[in-house]
C-alpha cells in the first residue's frame, strides 16, 4: 500500500491509523517488492527492540541513501561488519571525551562562539538555523576531524547545508515516494540529483579530511581523533584479507557522522528556541531557574542538570514533541522470529514508529501538547518516562546519544544563560508544524532576536 504523510508532527498519520484497525502490529507492502512490518506505540516497539534486541538489530533500507552506501559504515552495515565498525567508533568517541570532562569543555567552548555569534546579531531579526548546524557541525568534526572551522568559513557553510539538504532531500515528499517506489524511479531524472549532489559535497570532504590524515599519522601515537583511530586500525589489519576496516568502510562512517552530527542536534535546538518564542511563559521560567541555580554569568556545565529540573523537563519535552525521527529507522530481523504469534522470517524489514512512542497517548496525555510538566514530578523534581526513546532502543541505539544529550543541554542552557529570546512577529501566530515530515520532522524557519540579559 502506498501513503501519502500529510505536514503533521506526529508519524505520519497512515500508519497509526492502520494500527487502529490491525493492531499495534501489521504488515504494509512499499511497492511490489518491499514488504515492512510497521510496530506503533510504546508496548510493541520496546518489546521488540529493547527485550528483544538481538533480533531486531538488523538495518534495514533507507532507499534514497542505499546506492551511496552499499552496506558500509557504521550505520548501513549489518552482521560482523556492523558489530566492528560500531565497538571501534565508540571506543574511539569515548576515548575522544565522550561523555568525559574532555568533551564537556569541548561543547562549552563552542557554544560561547555561538553565543557570541548570535550578540553580532543582537536586536536584529534571523534565522538561527545555520549558525546552530555550525555549531554542532564543529562539534563532532572536532571528535572525528580534530578540526573545528569559524563559521565564516565558505566551504564550511557548503558542508553545513549540503547536511541539511541531505536530511530535507530524504524527508521530502519525493523522498518518501522514493522509499515506496525506488525500483521505479531509480532510472529516472529527478530530485535525487539534488540529493546526490549534497551527499557528494559530504564526501569530498571526508575524503579531503581523512587524506589530510594519512599525510600526519603518527603510528605510534595515541589517536587525535576518530579517524586517526580508523587509520591505525587499518594499518593493524592490513594483512588480514577479511578485516571490516577498509578505507571504503572508514568514509561511510565518517561521512555519517558528519551528517547525523550536524543535522540532529541542530533541528531540535532550533526547535526549542522556536517553542520558548511561542510560549514566553515557558522562557520565562527556565531564566529563573537559570538565575536562581546558576546566578549571572557562569557557564552551565553538565554537573548542573541535576539543579536545573524544569530546564531540563523542558528540553525533553521539546524532543518529544517534535519526535525527530518518526518512523525510525528501518530495521531488519537478523533471524527467523515469532513476535506477538506472528512469524516474522530472517531479513524482514521493520519500521518501529518511533512518533508512535513519543506521541503515545496511553503514556503522554494530550501528546500533541506542549507541556513540560509531564517530566516533572508533584515536587518539581525531574521524572523519567520509559517511553521517552527518541534515540531509539536496543543494539542500534544512536551511538552518539550522550554526546547529541550534552550538546543539548549546554548550548541550549548557555544561549538562555546568555540572551531573552524575542520574536518580530506577535508568539500566537508562529506555526509550530514541521517544514517537511518524512524520514525526519525538519522545525519550521523562523525569525529570532536576541537581547543580552
Amino acid at each position: 500500500m502506498g501513503c501519502n504523510w500529510p505536514n503533521s508532527c506526529a508519524p505520519p498519520p497512515a500508519l497509526p491509523q492502520l494500527s487502529k484497525k490491525y493492531g499495534p502490529v501489521f504488515t504494509v507492502h512499499l511497492g511490489p517488492w518491499r514488504r515492512v512490518v510497521v510496530l506503533v506505540g510504546h508496548k510493541a516497539v520496546r518489546e521488540a527492540l529493547g527485550d528483544r534486541a538481538e533480533e531486531f538489530s538488523g538495518r534495514g533500507t533507507l532507499a534514497t541513501l542505499d546506492r551511496t552506501f552499499d552496506g558500509h559504515g557504521v550505520f548501513f552495515s549489518n552482521g560482523e561488519r556492523w558489530k566492528q565498525l560500531r565497538k571501534l567508533t565508540v571506543l574511539a568517541l569515548r576515548d575522544l571525551g565522550m561523555g568525559k570532562r574532555e568533551g564537556e569543555k569541548l561543547i562549552q567552548a563552542e557554544a560561547q562562539c555561538l553565543v557570541e555569534a548570535f550578540q553580532e546579531m543582537e536586536g536584529r531579526p534571523f534565522d538561527p538555523s545555520l549558525l546552530l548546524a555550525q555549531a554542532t557541525s564543529n562539534v563532532i568534526c572536532s571528535f572525528t576531524f580534530g578540526l573545528r572551522f569559524p563559521y565564516t568559513d565558505k566551504e564550511f557553510q557548503a558542508v553545513v547545508r549540503a547536511a541539511s539538504g541531505t536530511l530535507l532531500g530524504i524527508s521530502s515528499p519525493w523522498g518518501q515516494s522514493y522509499e515506496m517506489f525506488s525500483w521505479f524511479l531509480q532510472p529516472l531524472p529527478g530530485p535525487q540529483t539534488q540529493l546526490l549532489s549534497h551527499v557528494g559535497t559530504l564526501a569530498a570532504f571526508a575524503v579531503q579530511q581523512v587524506q589530510r590524515h594519512r599525510g600526519s599519522l603518527d603510528t605510534s601515537g595515541p589517536a587525535r581523533d576518530v579517524v586517526d583511530a580508523f587509520l591505525l586500525k587499518i594499518a593493524q589489519e592490513e594483512q588480514d584479507p577479511n578485516t571490516e576496516f577498509t578505507e571504503k568502510n572508514l568514509l561511510m562512517t565518517v561521512i555519517y557522522l558528519l551528517f547525523a552530527g550536524t543535522v540532529t542536534v541542530s533541528a531540535t535546538v532550533s526547535y526549542a528556541l522556536l517553542l520558548l518564542l511561542k510560549y514566553p511563559q515557558v522562557q520565562e521560567r527556565v531564566h529563573e531557574e537559570l538565575t536562581r541555580e546558576l546566578g549571572a554569568g557562569r557557564t552551565p556545565g553538565l554537573g548542573d542538570r541535576a539543579r536545573l529540573p524544569y530546564t531540563d523537563a523542558v528540553l525533553h519535552e521539546v524532543q518529544r514533541l517534535l519526535a525527530l525521527v518518526p518512523m525510525g529507522v528501518p530495521r531488519a530481523l537478523t533471524q527467523t522470529t515469532c513476535f506477538r504469534g506472528y512469524t516474522l522470517p530472517q531479513g524482514t524489514e521493520v519500521f518501529p514508529l518511533l512518533g508512535s512512542v513519543l506521541h503515545d497517548p496511553e503514556v503522554f496525555e494530550q501528546p500533541e501538547e506542549f507541556n513540560p510538566g509531564r517530566f516533572l514530578d508533584e515536587n518539581g523534581r525531574f521524572k523519567k518516562h520509559e517511553a521517552f526513546l527518541p534515540f531509539s532502543l536496543g543494539k542500534r541505539v544512536c551511538l552518539g546519544e550522550g554526546l547529541a544529550r550534552a550538546e543539548l543541554f549546554l548550548l541550549f542552557t548557555t544561549i538562555l544563560q546568555t540572551f531573552s529570546l524575542e520574536s518580530p512577529c506577535p508568539p500566537g501566530s508562529l506555526s509550530l508544524q514541521p517544514a517537511v515530515s518524512g524520514f525526519a520532522n525538519i522545525p519550521p524557519a523562523f525569525q529570532l532576536q536576541v537581547r543580552s540579559r
